[in-house]
C-alpha cells in the first residue's frame, strides 16, 4: 500500500519538491487566492443572473430561501467538500482520480464526456455578449426600436402609452399577438433563426466570428494551465460583482424598483408545501456550485496536500449562493423600472434563462438614460461571468488527459490547441439556423441525470472504497 507521502508530492504553494525527474511538470497554483479565485470564478456563472431571481420569483420570493440555504448546507457545501478532498488528496485529473477504484473509473470518463459536449455549447452561449457587446457601441442600439431590416410586422415597442388603457387580460392578449424590438433582434438578427429543429440552415457569420474569438481568448487564458488561468481570474472573477455593484446603484435609484424588489422578495410561504420548490432549490444549489463536473477536482488537485480546505469549502459556496441572491436585487430593480415605464405588471416583464438575458433585460436597458453604458457593462458582466466557468471546465478536461498520459505536459500548448479547435469544430453546429434547437436539446437533457449519477459514485468511492481501503491498512 501506498503511503499518503508516496501518492502526493506536492508540498507547498508553487513548488514540487519530490517530483519525479522522468515526469514532466504537473504545476501548482501560486497562491491560495488563484485557487479561490478559480473556484469562485468557476462556480459564479451566468446562471447566477438568468436562472436563480426567476426561480426565486416563481417559487414563493423570500420563502424561497429557506429551502435554498437548506440546500446549501445539507447538499452543496458537503458535495464542494468532498471534490476538493478527493482532488487535493489524489493530486490528479478526474480520469485518474479513480485509480484507487479503478471500477468506477468510467464515471472519470463521463466526467470528460460531459464537459466536452457542454462546452461547445456553452461557448456559443457566452458569444452571445460579444456580439451584442459590439453592437452596444453604434449610434443607436439595434433593439431599441422597429425600424431594421430585421423586424417583422408585429414589431412594438413596449410602452406606457401604448399600455397604460388597456386591463392587464387586454395587455396578455396583445404581447401574445406580438414581439418586442429586442426579441426580434435575438431571434431574427443575432440567431437568424430557423423555424424548427429540422432545418438547420447554414452557418450564421456574425455568430461564427465570436464563436471564434471566444475560442481564441479561452485558448490564451489555460494555454499555460494554472500559470496562466490563476493570474487571468484575478480579474475576470472580481470585475463582475464591481460591475453588479454599478448595475445596483443605478437599478435602485430607478422609479419602480421597490416595487421589483418587493416583487423578487415579498414571502410567500404557501409555497413551501410544494415539492416542486424543494427540488428546484437543490438543483440551483447542484448546477450552480459545479459538483460532478469536474472543475472543483481539478482546481483542487494543483493544491498542497496538507491545504486546509474546510474553509474553502465553506466560503465559495457561501459567495456564490451570495452572488446569485445579490445579482435578483439588480435584474429585479430595473424590471420593476420596466414595469413603471410600460404598465405592465411584473410578472408579465419577468423571465428567466436567454430571454431574460438577452430580450428582457436589454429590453429595459433601452428605457435607461444613457443606455448605451448599461448595455456595455451589462454584456461585459455576462461574458466575463460565462468565460471564467467555461476555461475552468476546459482545463479539466486538459489536465484529465495530461495526467492520463503525463509526457503529453510536455506540450501542454499544443494539447490544449488541439482541444480547443476540436470543441471549436463541434461548437459549429450551434452556430447555424437551427442552432439554438440543438442546444437547448443538448442542455436539456446531456448533462442532468449525468452529473448526479457521478456526484452518487463519488460519493460512493470516498464513502466506501476510500473508507475501506484506510481503515483495512
Amino acid at each position: 500500500m501506498k503511503t499518503t507521502n508516496e501518492l502526493r508530492k506536492r508540498n507547498s504553494w508553487g513548488s514540487e519538491d519530490d517530483q519525479d525527474e522522468d515526469e514532466p511538470e504537473r504545476g501548482t497554483w501560486a497562491s491560495k487566492t488563484e485557487f479561490l479565485l478559480s473556484c469562485a470564478g468557476y462556480a459564479i456563472g451566468i446562471g447566477n443572473v438568468w436562472r436563480f431571481p426567476y426561480l426565486c420569483y416563481r417559487n414563493g420570493g423570500g420563502a424561497f430561501l429557506v429551502p435554498y440555504l437548506l440546500m446549501l448546507f445539507l447538499c452543496g457545501i458537503p458535495l464542494f467538500y468532498m471534490e476538493s478532498s478527493i482532488g487535493q488528496f489524489g493530486g490528479t485529473g478526474c480520469i485518474t482520480m479513480f485509480r484507487t477504484s479503478p471500477i468506477f473509473k468510467g464515471a472519470g470518463f463521463a466526467i470528460v464526456v460531459v464537459n466536452l459536449i457542454c462546452t461547445m455549447y456553452y461557448n456559443v452561449i457566452i458569444s452571445y455578449p460579444l456580439l451584442f457587446l459590439a453592437m452596444s457601441f453604434r449610434k443607436n442600439l439595434p433593439w431599441e426600436d422597429c425600424g431594421n431590416h430585421w423586424n417583422t410586422y408585429k414589431c412594438l415597442k413596449l410602452g406606457a402609452d401604448i399600455f397604460g388603457h388597456k386591463n392587464e387580460s387586454d395587455q396578455m392578449e396583445l404581447i401574445g399577438r406580438t414581439k418586442t424590438p429586442a426579441d426580434e433582434f435575438f431571434n431574427n438578427h443575432i440567431l437568424q433563426i430557423s423555424d424548427g429543429i429540422d432545418n438547420i440552415g447554414g452557418i450564421v457569420w456574425p455568430l461564427f466570428t465570436c464563436n471564434l474569438v471566444s475560442w481564441f481568448i479561452v485558448f490564451l487564458c489555460i494555454c499555460n494551465g494554472v500559470k496562466s488561468v490563476g493570474k487571468v481570474v484575478y480579474f475576470t472573477a472580481t470585475f463582475p460583482f464591481v460591475i453588479l455593484f454599478v448595475l445596483l446603484i443605478r437599478g435602485v435609484t430607478l422609479p419602480g424598483a421597490y416595487d421589483g424588489i418587493m416583487f423578487y422578495i415579498m414571502p410567500k410561504w404557501s409555497q413551501l408545501t410544494n415539492l416542486k420548490v424543494w427540488a428546484d432549490a437543490a438543483l440551483q444549489i447542484f448546477f450552480s456550485l459545479g459538483p460532478g463536473w469536474g472543475g472543483i477536482v481539478n482546481m483542487a488537485s494543483y493544491n498542497p496536500f496538507n491545504n486546509n480546505n474546510r474553509l474553502d469549502s465553506i466560503l465559495v459556496p457561501i459567495l456564490n449562493c451570495g452572488t446569485s441572491i445579490f445579482a435578483g436585487f439588480v435584474v429585479f430593480s430595473v424590471l420593476g423600472f420596466m414595469s413603471h415605464q410600460t404598465g405592465l405588471p411584473v410578472s408579465t416583464v419577468a423571465t428567466g434563462g436567454p430571454g431574460l438575458a438577452f430580450v428582457t433585460y436589454p429590453e429595459a436597458i433601452t428605457m435607461l438614460p444613457i443606455p448605451h453604458l448599461w448595455a456595455v457593462l451589462f454584456f461585459m458582466m455576462l461574458y466575463l461571468l460565462g468565460m471564467d466557468s467555461c476555461f475552468v471546465q476546459i482545463e479539466a478536461i486538459i489536465s484529465s488527459i495530461t495526467d492520463a498520459y503525463p509526457k503529453l505536459r510536455r506540450h501542454k500548448r499544443l494539447v490544449a490547441f488541439v482541444s480547443l479547435f476540436i470543441l471549436f469544430l463541434g461548437s459549429l453546429v450551434f452556430v447555424t439556423n437551427g442552432g439554438m434547437y440543438i442546444l437547448q436539446l443538448l442542455d436539456w437533457y446531456a448533462a442532468s441525470i449525468s452529473v448526479i449519477l457521478i456526484c452518487l459514485v463519488e460519493t460512493i468511492v470516498v464513502g466506501w472504497t476510500y473508507d475501506g481501503l484506510y481503515s483495512a491498512d
